[in-house]
């Protein structure tokens, strides 16, 4: 049996590992060079197994939506462009991205996090000091950066958030997407340049919220094929992703809370409509916070973590509407406005419906 690891959050390689070894097991498809599964196992790993069985094992469902985009976006990492996922926040553009580098390459931690204080450096390689001055510029003095490390190793490079970092930082990419090759001019006497090896490509994504804030070069675009991550629309999808993910989410930290499906509903229907701007044909104003699902399910773990160290063990709708405030508002007093009048509609709508007149109370009670 192997051993439990002590972790806050395991990387997708080691949280689904026994899937990935089963699909590795069964699958007889064609593998890409320096790929760990096959495009369509890989598939499998991301979009489910259904009811079938690979290697005796069901494999679970880890996307919700956007099904043909995953499919091009394997098919992408097995040619010569890198992979950008676009889209709104929450969308699942980083959760997608670590799950292609745990099927294509078992190792999803070689990434950049975006941002303005990124230097080329901190991507490409950087120099032992006390080595390079004792020694001079060689291989034992530099330090591989993440994409010096993908290409050395024939790995899948992660750059979130690729657009918080400045242009000319960006464009440190657009000659290893062209030319496959890294180039490293310090080495004067050894290998001045490094060749990406088979199985390496670039996974980036970027925030549609910071269009503008540092635009994307005619040629750094031109080097990738872009994927828009869409919302989920479905109530019942959102509900049942939710569910899936509290459960695993709570079943990791050892809480024992039952969470009622009706909670899930509510809040789910609670989300679409603040998203949506309507609540039963009346119009609201929309806030300014963009509603994630993956704001929805931090506000359910949350809510229930303070039902278990607080001595209850059944999650109510007042519970997560108190997290949900914070979801909502954060420090916008105009959403404040906005959330207080979603309330009063919806105690005047539904005000015989304990469930929802639970919520609206938690709701007002901060």
């Amino acid at each position: 049996m192997n051993k439990k690891i002590a972790a806050q959050r395991l990387p997708a390689e080691m949280r689904f590992a026994a899937e990935l070894d089963a699909l590795a097991q069964a699958d007889s498809g064609l593998r890409p060079a320096g790929w760990r599964l096959s495009p369509r196992a890989a598939r499998t790993f991301i979009l489910g197994s259904g009811a079938a069985q690979a290697g005796g094992m069901r494999i679970t469902r880890k996307i919700h939506g956007n099904d043909a985009l995953v499919e091009r976006a394997i098919v992408t990492l097995a040619g010569q462009r890198g992979l950008m996922l676009a889209g709104e926040p929450g969308t699942a553009k980083s959760l997608l991205s670590e799950l292609l580098a745990a099927a294509i390459s078992g190792n999803t931690t070689i990434s950049v996090q975006g941002g303005a204080g990124v230097v080329e450096e901190q991507i490409r390689y950087g120099w032992n000091y006390a080595l390079l001055l004792r020694d001079g510029p060689g291989n034992a003095s530099l330090v591989p950066g993440p994409l010096h490390r993908a290409m050395q190793l024939g790995l899948l490079l992660r750059f979130e958030e690729i657009t918080r970092c400045a242009t000319e930082v960006q464009d440190c990419l657009v000659p290893v997407l062209s030319e496959r090759l890294l180039q490293i001019p310090e080495l004067k006497e050894e290998q001045p340049y490094l060749l990406a090896q088979p199985g390496f490509n670039v996974i980036a994504t970027a925030n549609l919220r910071d269009r503008g804030v540092n635009e994307m070069s005619a040629a750094l675009k031109r080097r990738f094929n872009f994927e828009t991550m869409q919302p989920l629309d479905s109530i019942a999808t959102q509900i049942t992703l939710i569910g899936d993910e509290v459960r695993r989410e709570l079943a990791a930290a050892d809480i024992g809370v039952a969470v009622p499906p009706d909670v899930l509903t509510l809040l789910a229907s609670a989300f679409h409509e603040l998203r949506a701007g309507a609540v039963e044909g009346i119009a609201i104003e929309r806030p300014g916070t963009v509603l994630s699902t993956a704001q929805a399910i931090s506000v359910v773990c949350d809510a229930a973590s303070q039902c278990w160290y607080f001595g209850e063990t059944t999650l109510r709708p007042a519970h997560v509407a108190r997290y949900l405030l914070g979801t909502v508002i954060q420090d916008d007093q105009e959403d404040r406005r906005r959330f207080s009048e979603y309330l009063r509609i919806v105690a005047k709508k539904r005000n015989l419906r304990p469930d929802w007149m639970d919520f609206v109370a938690g709701a007002r009670e901060e």
